[in-house]
């Protein structure tokens, strides 16, 4: 294992952490759990054999941990320990920051996942504002409450939502955060509520 050998506790966060590509593996985990293949639809540019290496070593320090979907999937997921759920701020923090940066091309990927943890990154509380959402990009799923100051994610269809909304992660992203024609979206129930939506987001 590498080392900065400073007693700092950065540089130990780094230690474990600070591999190219590990704390993109921890991104696609902070909704929770994913197979093998799911990590490698969300990363798109790692290697197989790069990724295995960056899981095996999240493991073995104690971020990342192996499970087993109940039948009848019973199929192998990685997700993160609690320790390594401790660092969604500190992701959420560094995607609030990179925010700002150049964009490398307009065909850089962006993942479902990535997607929506850059509206957990964006958002700007609005008061009272409640509402439950439902964002589709094609088969992928996600369950959004709104209440207040508080935004929710979670994988999976809502029950019951004030609005759905169809799209494709790059089509939001211009949408939301870079004056994109709403009408590029495909939103079903009260379209006021994804109006008021729309406003929860700081631009870029």
């Amino acid at each position: 294992m590498r080392t900065y050998g400073d007693r700092c506790g950065i540089a130990r966060a780094l230690d474990l952490v600070g591999e190219r590509w590990a704390l993109l593996v921890v991104r696609e985990l902070l909704l929770g759990p994913k197979r093998f293949t799911d990590l490698r639809a969300g990363l798109p540019n790692i290697g197989p054999d790069v990724l295995s290496q960056r899981l095996r070593e999240l493991e073995e320090r104690g971020v990342v941990r192996r499970d087993k979907l109940p039948p009848p999937a019973a199929s192998q997921v990685y997700e993160l320990t609690g320790w390594g759920r401790e660092l969604e701020p500190i992701v959420l923090g560094l995607g609030r920051w990179g925010s700002q940066a150049p964009v490398p091309s307009a065909d850089a990927p962006l993942g479902p996942d990535a997607a929506m943890l850059a509206l957990k990154t964006m958002f700007e509380p609005a008061d009272g504002f409640r509402a439950r959402l439902e964002v589709r990009f094609g088969e992928h799923h996600y369950d959004v409450r709104v209440d207040g100051d508080e935004l929710q994610i979670v994988r999976g269809s809502a029950e019951r939502p004030d609005a759905t909304i169809a799209t494709d992660p790059g089509t939001l992203a211009t949408v939301l955060w870079h004056n994109g024609d709403a009408k590029s979206v495909t939103v079903d129930g009260d379209r006021e509520v994804f109006r008021r939506f729309q406003d929860l987001f700081r631009r870029t």
